[in-house]
């Protein structure tokens, strides 16, 4: 298993620092995250935590973690501790928070070992195919100015015949994203005919996360070879737990909460010859380099929902890089 030979890793910590993001997204949202940065022996980890609401990234507790430890005690160190000083809404809150601190601590260990996360892997990086997750009012202006441009959509009920028709015959929808597991805000109810007219719109791209009911279950049932993952996955035993053997699944990084639970994931996946494609998170920082660089050495030719960040701005410069992106320098390739 790769996970042991990073869990195996030494780092050693003299000080940590948090420094907080923002993105003004709207007048009613700011996107927030907070940068963890561990420095000990002249090098650096950084990492950051993509939880969702902006309150939540003030006044953030601090475990203690100056000292010498390996990947795997460190991760040990870290069961227990309450980030939150008031629970979250979203309970996966708690996975993105540690997982700052977890890759935070992975990126110092490789630095101060002066090794790379592809050596320690026995991988090579390679450029990363992407698709830009947006919303459907935004695909016809963003094709006009990048016209390879492919996307990972949420159809919903407010969608045309025509415009899912316009869709189909640009063939540029990689993965449809029916967000039926999650609730709230994010949230939409099962609808089995939208289900039945996406399924064969765009008889190519990925059906991610329906919502199952007796209803949407045999409507889906033909196209149970594209039904995907993303919100239920924490951990390999989740990907156990599903309705049906998956065929493909959604890896974000954050989601997995620990470098253990995460390289587990990887390992799973492989040894059953599921196929993966990276998901992101809004990040504003290195996040998003991390997760772009783990593309690279896992599933660099699937549809990962990895873009440039650019692609969240407000007003898309005309001079965003293109797909495939080079793997950047982040997990200790840094000099």
């Amino acid at each position: 298993m790769v996970v042991m030979s990073l869990l195996e890793l030494e780092l050693s910590i003299d000080e940590v620092e948090l420094e907080r993001l923002e993105l003004a997204v709207s007048p009613e949202w700011t996107r927030a995250t907070t940068v963890v940065h561990l420095r000990g022996g002249g090098a650096e980890g950084i990492g950051e935590d993509v939880t969702y609401q902006p309150e939540l990234h003030a006044a953030l507790p601090r475990p203690n973690l100056v000292g010498n430890w390996t990947l795997d005690s460190f991760s040990a160190g870290l069961e227990g501790f309450d980030f939150f000083e008031q629970p979250p809404e979203d309970a996966a809150a708690r996975d993105y928070r540690r997982w700052a601190w977890e890759s935070a601590a992975l990126d110092l260990a490789l630095n101060q070992a002066g090794t790379s996360l592809a050596d320690v892997l026995g991988r090579e990086p390679r450029p990363v195919t992407y698709v830009v997750s947006t919303r459907a009012v935004n695909v016809l202006p963003l094709r006009e100015r990048y016209p390879d441009l492919r996307f990972k959509l949420d159809p919903d009920r407010q969608w045309g015949e025509d415009f899912i028709d316009h869709l189909a015959e640009l063939a540029c929808v990689d993965t449809a994203d029916f967000k039926g597991v999650f609730r709230g805000s994010f949230g939409q109810p099962p609808d089995a005919r939208l289900y039945r007219r996406i399924a064969e719109a765009f008889p190519e791209a990925w059906l991610e996360d329906p919502g199952l009911n007796e209803e949407t279950d045999e409507v889906l049932r033909p196209y149970r070879d594209r039904i995907t993952w993303d919100a239920p996955i924490h951990s390999a035993a989740d990907a156990e737990a599903l309705p049906f053997p998956p065929r493909c699944l959604n890896v974000k990084p954050s989601r997995f909460g620990t470098v253990r639970r995460l390289f587990e994931f990887y390992d799973w996946c492989e040894s059953r010859g599921v196929l993966m494609y990276g998901g992101g998170q809004f990040e504003l920082g290195v996040g998003r380099a991390q997760i772009q660089y783990l593309a690279s050495l896992f599933h660099p030719d699937a549809p990962n929902d990895v873009a440039p960040g650019v692609f969240n701005a407000t007003a898309v410069p005309d001079d965003a890089p293109p797909s495939p992106l080079e793997p950047p320098h982040v997990f200790g390739t840094k000099s």
